[in-house]
């Protein structure tokens, strides 16, 4: 059986590892090094040779290539092989842009998605509130129109990155007698708006991942509106399809798959390497398993995409699938690590900067955030496969 791709694109991916080999030392280190200048160097430098924003229209920063499935898998096989950043991803690009070139406004496209793409903008995502989590549609945060603006009030919680966003995508209620699902509208702001004060919230990283947002009096321009007003919560399901398949992405788990194959073969018990150890040997060999499905379902979501077709289900499973996934591999390869995987913070033990142990708690995190993994098998359940609701209770303990 030939699996290859054919000569067109074997032609194709050596011109990709050509590139890497060639300037892939011009990388950042790490993908979160969101301001540096090297960063921001690269991620021109990707654009123009199509290797990120690959099929986003030039005429909104992107590379304007038109929609190839075995390229776009060939370009993310070559990246995670060199195990070299494959440029900014995020709130902003990963969710916000697909969002806005489906339901924003042409001034919208033209003005924001450009600096988004190139990573000039840092987005953050105004969702969830302390009493309005898996819950969203019960969110508090009030925008009442004043004039030619909202002035907003409430706040948020759980913002990744609002400490150090340029601008916020958020949910807010602008109609307050309609149905909870119907008086929700989305709106684009600026983080330096007066009225915006950003709290940190440690987690178990001992990083302030996350924040709280309070909004006092915030005025923002009515013009900063995406779809209607009142019909946000189409925009809200929009967008957070994309934000699932983020948290799952499966080229990063790709490239965390390699540098964990690696870790294993110098790692050793008494001479012998750790994945030379049929107990290792087996967990990684259903680990690998499961990030191959993964990226053949990442395939089905391409091809949908590029036929416009829907995909519920295989969209349903990226967020469960992937961020439990990748808690597994960082245990496994802390596991790996013995004594050493216990090592964090300021320890001479440390391997690869500790970054197997962060990842290993920031994941268990996002097996919650983002929607729970029991929320997302409601979703799969009920949504994807037709079976019956979960029973809703009611106070007094009987069914509702």
């Amino acid at each position: 059986m030939d699996l290859s791709f054919g000569p067109e694109y074997e032609d194709f991916r050596q011109q990709v590892r050509s590139f890497l080999e060639a300037r892939g030392d011009e990388a950042p280190a790490s993908q979160r090094d969101y301001r540096s200048a090297k960063a921001l160097a690269w991620q021109q430098t990707l654009i123009a040779h199509g290797y990120t924003a690959r099929t986003i229209p030039k005429a909104y920063g992107g590379h304007g290539a038109e929609p190839d499935i075995l390229k776009s898998r060939i370009i993310s096989d070559e990246f995670s092989r060199a195990r070299v950043s494959g440029g900014f991803g995020g709130q902003g690009i990963a969710m916000l842009v697909p969002t806005l070139l489906e339901l924003g406004t042409e001034a919208q496209k033209s003005e924001i998605i450009p600096p988004t793409l190139s990573g000039e903008l840092i987005w953050c995502q105004g969702y969830s509130e302390p009493e309005a989590g898996s819950d969203l549609a019960s969110l508090r945060t009030s925008a009442v129109l004043d004039g030619d603006e909202w002035v907003i009030n409430g706040n948020k919680i759980w913002t990744s990155t609002a400490q150090i966003a340029d601008w916020m995508f958020c949910l807010v209620r602008t109609e307050p007698d309609a149905p909870k699902h119907e008086g929700i509208s989305f709106l684009l702001l600026r983080m330096d708006t007066p009225g915006i004060d950003v709290r940190p919230l440690l987690d178990m990283t001992e990083n302030a991942n996350f924040n709280e947002v309070f909004f006092t009096d915030v005025r923002v321009p009515a013009g900063q509106i995406v779809g209607k007003r009142g019909q946000g919560w189409q925009v809200a399901n929009a967008i957070l399809g994309h934000e699932r398949e983020l948290l799952g992405d499966p080229n990063v788990a790709l490239t965390r798959l390699n540098s964990l194959i690696e870790l294993m073969r110098n790692e050793t018990v008494d001479g012998t390497p750790v994945i030379d150890m049929p107990a290792y040997r087996d967990r990684l060999m259903r680990i690998q398993g499961r990030v191959m499905a993964m990226r053949f379902n990442d395939l089905r979501l391409l091809s949908a995409r590029v036929n416009q077709q829907p995909a519920p289900l295989a969209r349903m499973i990226v967020k469960l699938q992937g961020t439990e996934l990748r808690h597994e591999l960082e245990q496994l390869a802390i596991d790996a690590m013995g004594e050493f995987g216990l090592a964090y913070g300021d320890n001479d033990y440390l391997r690869d900067n500790g970054l197997w142990q962060w990842n290993y708690m920031y994941y268990l995190g996002l097996i919650i955030g983002g929607g729970t993994s029991q929320i997302q098998k409601n979703i799969i359940s009920e949504r994807g496969l037709g079976m019956p609701k979960e029973p809703k209770y009611s106070a007094t303990g009987g069914a509702a």
